[in-house]
């Protein structure tokens, strides 16, 4: 069965500014239940992350510093939140969330959701770009950690690089890290992915599913894997206004459609991260959000 972490994150006060795109945390398990696509049972609702399993990725300074509530004004504005306690147990619960979410999907042999998550520009010691905790690198390092699976592959297409991953798992042989994003988009100083897939503004469909197919194979064949972590974005649509990747929807389920169907075929577990996403109507952001969990119903039901 699979299982999706819902958390009330809207809840929590905002700046004015990011209101909106958290608005999506809300809608997707809304519009999934509203089309009948789930039942309330595919939801759960996790608890904060334990601080030992924060330290398997994270640096003691840094996370006591995000503890205490004590992070420097200047990593606060690179974050772009004002740190608060509501925001780090939205985080922490978040991360746990991808957690519980990859254990289910490796006891099942399926696929499991984060409503939140992907939140990969968060590196060994810094927060940026909205990202205080990196949820998959934690989530990785914890099934590193506890034996529970031996090679991890994280596939991140996301319109931006997974900079904060690549750079936590840059010496780490076990985590093979693939990041396929814009070239000239956040973060204008990247790190190095074990495979990057850098792609110029406007690409469309054809040519990016077609240069997804080739590259996702060869990240599969230096893989090697026995897990995959997917963060699936859709601030590659089209409609996007920070993306400048020009994906219709059809498109972006196709993306998703390749994706899933991989691992299944290989029968590889997949825990899903949705990342970014930041359309101006938020009708375009859910519906392709929604779309990635319709992929996998209609794959493993």
């Amino acid at each position: 069965m699979i299982k999706i972490a819902y958390h009330l994150l809207y809840a929590h006060p905002l700046p004015e500014g990011h209101r909106f795109p958290m608005l999506k945390y809300e809608l997707i398990p809304a519009q999934l239940l509203y089309e009948g696509i789930i039942e309330q049972h595919h939801l759960f609702s996790p608890e904060p992350v334990a601080e030992e399993t924060v330290l398997l990725t994270h640096e003691a300074q840094y996370w006591a510093q995000l503890r205490d509530l004590t992070l420097p004004a200047k990593e606060q504005r690179r974050i772009g939140f004002p740190l608060n306690a509501q925001l780090l147990e939205r985080e922490l619960r978040i991360t746990q969330g991808t957690i519980d979410g990859a254990i289910h999907a490796l006891n099942s042999g399926e696929v499991s959701f984060n409503v939140a998550g992907g939140t990969h520009h968060s590196g060994s010691n810094w927060g940026e770009g909205f990202c205080l905790l990196n949820d998959q690198a934690i989530a990785a390092n914890y099934l590193l950690y506890n034996k529970l699976c031996n090679k991890i592959l994280i596939i991140d297409l996301d319109v931006h690089q997974g900079n904060g991953t690549a750079e936590i798992f840059k010496n780490e042989s076990r985590v093979f890290t693939f990041s396929m994003h814009g070239e000239k988009n956040f973060p204008f100083r990247k790190e190095k992915s074990d495979l990057d897939v850098p792609l110029d503004d406007g690409v469309q469909d054809e040519e990016y599913l077609s240069l997804l197919k080739r590259q996702l194979e060869i990240a599969f064949d230096l893989a090697k894997p026995d897990f995959v972590f997917y963060l699936s974005g859709v601030d590659v649509l089209s409609t996007d206004k920070l993306g400048k990747i020009a994906l219709s929807k059809a498109a972006c389920r196709e993306r998703d459609r390749i994706v899933i169907q991989t691992c299944k075929n290989q029968g590889l577990p997949i825990q899903i991260s949705m990342g970014g996403g930041y359309s101006e109507h938020i009708r375009d952001i859910v519906d392709a959000h929604c779309n990635t969990y319709k992929v996998a119903f209609d794959l493993f039901s």
